[in-house]
């Protein structure tokens, strides 16, 4: 984990998966969460947007957050389809994920794109989960640091804190698949990333969470939370079902080997 005082953020991204049966492994995790008491890391579930109120209004008064998955950057307008930070605030969710590499990649999304929806995120007082993250061939051709660490500066709005922002760390070749980068490799881009964050904001860059995301899974998540800045994970698969979530989550906790503030 980190040098300093973060609270592990673990986040479930359930992309497009999800119907109201659904809510009933997200009240199993309110629950789990619930039993582990005040040590337990930050714990939020981003479903799709058609259950965000609904999810948000069963765990109110609990400790599990609800986030969106993504945002358009203007509050409102002729956005056919699209959903506004706004919207997300005014539907009980908390944080959104922006720059997902299945948004850059399928819907076009340039660094300057994801920037302005991470700042309307931050209009509308949530907390933009800003994801970073190399393809296949770009690692090959040793291009990680030099991609990651210009996506950080291009996707960070002005006025980026410890408290409105997270980064997630998901080379893109592995969400998914069930690979992961060494346990060195990732080492040596969150490292990167934090440098980046402190050089570019100071006090606030060395406390602005870090998370690894890409095939995130019970077996794993032990490995990878333990490492130097690792403030968290971006979990996929493993957070549709409440058993696989629950195990990523303990394994941020201090007793398992994390660091928890």
């Amino acid at each position: 984990m980190t040098t300093t005082s973060i609270r592990p953020l673990v986040a479930g991204n359930w992309k497009m998966n999800g119907l109201s049966d659904a809510l009933g492994e997200a009240e199993a995790i309110r629950d789990g969460v619930a039993a582990l008491g005040g040590r337990a890391p930050s714990v939020l579930i981003c479903p799709p947007a058609t259950l965000v109120a609904a999810l948000a209004a069963r765990m109110e008064r609990s400790a599990l957050r609800v986030g969106a998955q993504d945002c358009h950057w203007e509050p409102s307008g002729a956005y056919t389809g699209d959903i506004s930070a706004e919207m997300i605030r005014n539907a009980g969710g908390t944080a959104v994920i922006v720059g997902h590499s299945e948004r850059r990649a399928g819907h076009g999304e340039l660094d300057r794109i994801v920037r302005t929806k991470a700042a309307a995120a931050h209009r509308a007082s949530l907390l933009a989960i800003v994801c970073v993250g190399e393809t296949k061939g770009q690692r090959e051709a040793g291009l990680t640091l030099d991609v990651v660490r210009r996506q950080v500066v291009a996707s960070l709005p002005e006025g980026a804190t410890a408290e409105n922002t997270a980064i997630a760390y998901e080379p893109v070749w592995a969400i998914g698949t069930g690979l992961i980068p060494s346990l060195t490799d990732v080492i040596e881009v969150h490292a990167a990333i934090r440098r980046e964050l402190a050089s570019r904001l100071g006090e606030t860059g060395r406390r602005i969470a870090i998370l690894y995301g890409g095939s995130v899974n019970p077996g794993n998540a032990g490995e990878l939370l333990s490492l130097p800045e690792v403030g968290g994970a971006l979990v996929g698969g493993a957070s549709l079902r409440a058993e696989d979530f629950l195990a990523v989550i303990r394994a941020a906790m201090p007793e398992t080997g994390s660091a928890l503030a």
